[in-house]
């Protein structure tokens, strides 16, 4: 469209036509990226695990896609013990248990020996006269050395049960392994802190297959290999679970 040329315009340009203003309709701008095609959102992959943001944590008792990895509280990113370092402590523990009850069993067997020694053969004392009195004293005798004998084997069977309880209960309630665990480099740790189980939580996780002992052995076994059955990649027992521990390698 053209308009007249304007009398105050010396050169006789006509004049261009009006900016939107007031009274004019304004344009509309133009979209953001205007003259570039606009990218959708970038989704993830499927299936891609998403990497952290800087300075976050996995969550404790976090298993790090599923590699034998853990992240437990105070301890960070922790390595959960292979059921072969498990098995070898567990036989570390059976011969050190082992000497320990050949000891005293050893020590038992020369008092039961000693004991038998004193047994007196008292037939001949016996008198059909009536007088028999050292005959008597020769089976009271006997009596007291057989009362003797069987003391001595309940005292044993005492100890031993006694050493087998505070030997796998307090090293792990306080230091957190026994000695085959100490020479594997394994240590029991409570998931939600991890530390020691203390007294409660490590009586909890021994008892569980004592219990089991009872059932012909069989379920005793069936703790041991639970790990086996745990789908979470943390190879938690049934009684590491009742306790809230892990068995890691430190």
């Amino acid at each position: 469209m053209s308009y007249p040329p304007d009398p105050n315009n010396p050169y006789g340009q006509p004049q261009q036509p009006p900016q939107p203003g007031y009274g004019y309709p304004q344009q509309a701008p133009p979209p953001a990226g205007y003259g570039y095609p606009q990218q959708p959102p970038q989704q993830p992959a499927y299936g891609v695990p998403q990497q952290p943001a800087y300075g976050y944590a996995p969550m404790p008792g976090t298993i790090q896609a599923n590699n034998g990895y853990i992240n437990i509280a105070q301890l960070g990113t922790v390595k959960v013990a292979t059921m072969g370092q498990r098995f070898l402590a567990r036989l570390i523990d059976g011969l050190a248990i082992g000497a320990v009850i050949a000891l005293v069993m050893a020590l038992g067997l020369a008092s039961a020996l000693g004991i038998a020694k004193d047994q007196k053969d008292c037939s001949s004392l016996y008198s059909f006269n009536g007088s028999n009195s050292a005959y008597l004293n020769c089976v009271n005798d006997n009596n007291e050395a057989a009362a003797g004998f069987l003391v001595t084997m309940m005292v044993m069977m005492g100890v031993l049960s006694l050493f087998n309880l505070l030997y796998e209960w307090l090293l792990v309630s306080f230091a957190g392994a026994t000695l085959g665990k100490m020479a594997m480099g394994l240590r029991v740790v409570k998931e939600s802190n991890g530390q020691a189980p203390g007294l409660g939580g490590g009586f909890i996780r021994f008892i569980i297959p004592i219990v089991g002992v009872f059932l012909c052995y069989i379920g005793a076994l069936l703790v041991y290999l639970s790990p086996f059955f745990d789908n979470s990649g943390k190879l938690q027992g049934w009684h590491d679970r009742a306790a809230g521990t892990l068995v890691i390698k430190k």
